[in-house]
């Protein structure tokens, strides 16, 4: 497999301490919640760690939702707060010293997030049999990895609705990261979603080569924005922040024009102003079932999809600030037609 740079992005977190860098040891750097709220006690009081591919733990995107998702699992199993913890990777040589670290050092379940740790998370679990490990986006073959993957071509569809019904330069753009299995899902998802709406409307796409370059993203918006287009469906992590804010310089000038959000509700990070709808992936939910399954002894390898009719994907609840009700019911319609085998969704 190809080794790139991966970025997936987050805001809003309060964070205690901050790690210094990779190798620390993760019981020196606490993290998340204290769980003095109360929580159902847990069957085990399990330890949880996660790994970050570079793009970090506030790339507001899935890295973020992972670990938002860690602390709500402290919360929800009264966990000590030293319980759940992340290390942070610079790069993609960071990943088997930061994964191998959680593993000896006990840890009961340990996360690689993101698909381009596929290859290094397998060589860990191959090392380490005992060692229970799970995965976002990315298929490891091995008994004592649970790798979850999510149908992002489904919802994606759904934010090409969206634009489709709301676009009115007849020309909309997608900006993607590295060009991987899981961007291309977003990608030919949108591009299904519009066409099915109207066939006559432009999809212009950019793969930018880069989830962790603001200003790339901005320059590329910048590029589309000036040949009409009016709406921008990003797939980019930390690249995408930079489309997000040359939306915002020419919302100022007066411009109509709108990103459509990605993995997170990325209107409560960046403003409903300019942030049309969210394609959300529900990571922290993920994570925290496979954290509970193996807090009850259920615990299993092997691969689990998620998609409309599992639930763990869709359009951010926030759509109703500036989607009007005629296209969320047409959503709602395609919605159903997906989950009811009526329509398929391209992924490749």
């Amino acid at each position: 497999m190809k080794k790139v740079l991966s970025v997936l992005s987050v805001a809003t977190l309060s964070l205690s301490l901050v790690l210094a860098g990779c190798g620390s040891k993760p019981e020196a750097q606490p993290q998340g919640q204290t769980g003095s709220n109360g929580g159902a006690p847990a069957a085990k009081a399990i330890k949880v760690g996660m790994v970050t591919d570079v793009g970090g733990v506030n790339d507001n995107s899935f890295n973020q939702s992972a670990w938002e998702g860690l602390q709500k699992l402290q919360t929800d199993l009264n966990l000590p707060k030293e319980n759940v913890n992340y290390l942070q990777s610079k790069s993609d040589a960071d990943y088997v010293p930061n994964l191998t670290q959680f593993v000896k050092d006990g840890w009961d379940l340990t996360w690689g997030i993101g698909f381009l740790m596929g290859d290094h998370l397998k060589k860990v679990a191959d090392e380490n049999k005992n060692a229970k490990l799970a995965i976002i986006d990315a298929e490891v073959d091995a008994p004592n990895v649970a790798s979850v993957l999510f149908k992002e071509h489904e919802g994606s569809f759904l934010a090409g609705v969206v634009a489709a019904k709301m676009t009115k330069s007849k020309k909309v753009g997608f900006v993607g990261g590295v060009d991987i299995p899981v961007i291309k899902r977003f990608d030919l998802g949108f591009e299904a979603g519009v066409k099915a709406v109207d066939p006559s409307i432009q999809v212009i796409k950019v793969y930018t080569g880069a989830f962790d370059k603001p200003d790339m993203g901005k320059s590329t918006a910048s590029s589309m924005y000036g040949q009409g287009v009016d709406i921008i469906f990003h797939a980019s992590g930390g690249t995408g922040d930079g489309v997000f804010n040359e939306a915002k310089d020419r919302k100022a000038k007066g411009e109509n024009v709108w990103v459509i959000g990605v993995d997170k509700d990325q209107s409560l990070t960046f403003g409903d102003e300019i942030t049309l709808t969210s394609m959300v992936k529900r990571v922290d939910e993920a994570v925290i079932r496979v954290a509970k399954d193996l807090s009850e002894g259920k615990f299993k390898g092997g691969v689990q999809w998620l998609g409309l009719a599992e639930n763990g994907v869709g359009l951010a609840d926030t759509s109703t600030k500036n989607v009007p009700e005629d296209v969320l019911k047409l959503v709602e319609e395609y919605k159903q037609k997906i989950v009811k085998g009526e329509i398929t969704v391209p992924d490749k």
